[in-house]
């Protein structure tokens, strides 16, 4: 197994020296008359000569310019969402062996006293937060015709591509089999289901294609949402475009912001149908989940003891189930916030129940990457509280009962305006934004490959990554 970093935190600048910011007041200067050289008149008229130039060309002769932001971003290769004035980025699907995409499905629903499936389309995914993997796989099966303005468009000529997707479930092979391989001796029709083969065997075939030889990967598209999907492989597949929840459990030398795309978790609980409002918002602030984590999760326990017996906040122990979704749901639409602390990494599908919910999310993870920031504010749609202010005693619920009702409502309509993004099954949702996102990349890539050609191979003490070492920031508190 590669050996992750728990968290990937930069060191702090050096504080200026008192001395540097200390002014000498013992040394006055006599004042000065201004007087204006001739060189600086001759200025001041040519600026004025430019400007006045500028000005006529501009009424008069070219009225109407092009879009500003248009011509910048096709001089810089930006692919604004608001614009068609790119090609839809070409991808080819490949069509891994079935064990990789429905077998993983079929073993799932085995490892659980299902029944073998041979028919593809009566097999259902099953639904589990990391089902972006389905999604994405599903959209490129279907015809391009119902992708409207969609930044990809599938070919099914490989010469033809400009990014090769790989569809393999990788997170879904993680859990497939729900007892690991070498402790329980299976039925003779089912063997033991086991995750790391299939990830050595994907690599394997991936190996032998054409395609990856030819750029050594850097224009391939991995899912692996799960924070240890493809945990054994990742170095082998890092070139490519990763699609990730987060940089919990990756080394900085196998994703980064400007080569991976952030992907949010598929909501668990029912998008709130109702308008903005507090009136039937009767709770401060609502949590369940589990409250024993491990590594940056351990805040939950604090937070656990400072706020269960608050008289307006409901926390409570809770697995995943049918009944604890129930109870989520009920909370969440009732509340006026939703506390989201770091569990075992930093990211969690609570966070967008809360946001389909219109339940102001309060984010304590301080090394928490967030999805489509380039269209999304999360500052308008969230509280952001380090964890080190949070666990003061008194000091987040102080906050949080301060909050105006028109604050709250501010809120709420800007949660209103971008939970689209975070709907999986709308046709403008998620998955049209993840392929925009992924078209962003193709700049990168092409770089990357180019780059890779005249490289001299070299051993470095230190990893040779070119990427943003993510979440520097030092803010307490958004509130």
């Amino acid at each position: 197994m590669n050996p992750r970093p728990k968290l990937r935190s930069p060191p702090l600048p050096s504080p200026p020296s008192p001395k540097s910011l200390t002014p000498n007041l013992n040394n006055k200067m006599p004042p000065r008359k201004l007087t204006l050289k001739p060189t600086t008149l001759t200025l001041a008229t040519t600026l004025f000569s430019i400007l006045a130039l500028y000005a006529f060309l501009n009424n008069f002769i070219f009225p109407n310019p092009p879009n500003n932001s248009t011509t910048r971003n096709s001089l810089f290769g930006f692919r604004d969402k608001n614009t068609q004035n790119f090609p839809p980025v070409k991808v080819y699907m490949y069509d891994l062996p079935r064990k990789f995409t429905y077998g993983v499905i079929v073993s799932y629903a085995l490892a659980r006293g299902g029944e073998k499936q041979s028919d593809d389309s009566l097999l259902k995914y099953p639904g589990n937060q990391h089902s972006a993997e389905w999604y994405l796989f599903s959209d490129l099966n279907r015809p391009s015709r119902e992708r409207v303005d969609s930044a990809f468009t599938r070919v099914l000529d490989p010469e033809e591509a400009d990014l090769f997707y790989v569809p393999f479930f990788s997170s879904l092979s993680l859990v497939a089999n729900p007892i690991r391989p070498g402790t329980v001796v299976a039925p003779g029709d089912r063997p033991v289901y086991s995750d790391e083969e299939m990830q050595e065997s994907l690599i394997e075939w991936l190996e032998q294609q054409e395609y990856w030889k030819r750029n050594n990967g850097w224009d391939h598209v991995f899912i692996c949402q799960d924070p240890n999907a493809l945990y054994k492989v990742v170095d082998r597949v890092k070139n490519g475009v990763l699609l990730v929840s987060d940089f919990g459990r990756l080394a900085r030398n196998q994703a980064s912001l400007v080569k991976d795309v952030i992907l949010p978790y598929s909501h668990r609980i029912n998008t709130y149908t109702g308008d903005i409002g507090v009136e039937n918002r009767n709770s401060l602030l609502f949590f369940m989940g589990n409250r024993y984590r491990k590594e940056g999760g351990k805040i939950r326990d604090l937070l656990f003891q400072l706020l269960e017996k608050e008289e307006d906040v409901i926390i409570k122990h809770g697995a995943q189930s049918r009944e604890s979704r129930r109870e989520a749901r009920k909370g969440m639409h009732t509340s006026k916030f939703c506390l989201h602390p770091a569990g075992d990494t930093p990211s969690a599908c609570r966070l967008f129940d809360a946001i389909v919910s219109l339940c102001v999310p309060v984010i304590i993870s301080d090394y928490i990457e967030l999805p489509f920031e380039d269209v999304i504010d999360y500052k308008k749609i969230a509280v952001f509280v380090d964890s080190n202010t949070a666990v003061k005693p008194g000091f987040l619920v102080k906050k949080l009962r301060k909050v105006r009702m028109e604050r709250i409502l501010e809120f709420q309509r800007e949660l209103k305006k971008v939970k689209h993004y975070f709907e999986y099954e709308d046709p403008n949702g998620t998955v049209k934004e993840i392929w925009r996102q992924v078209s962003l990349k193709l700049p990168l890539v092409k770089l990357m490959i180019n780059r890779d050609k005249r490289l001299v191979k070299r051993e470095l003490t230190e990893p040779d990554c070119s990427c943003l070492c993510s979440n520097q920031s030092g803010i307490l508190t958004t509130l």
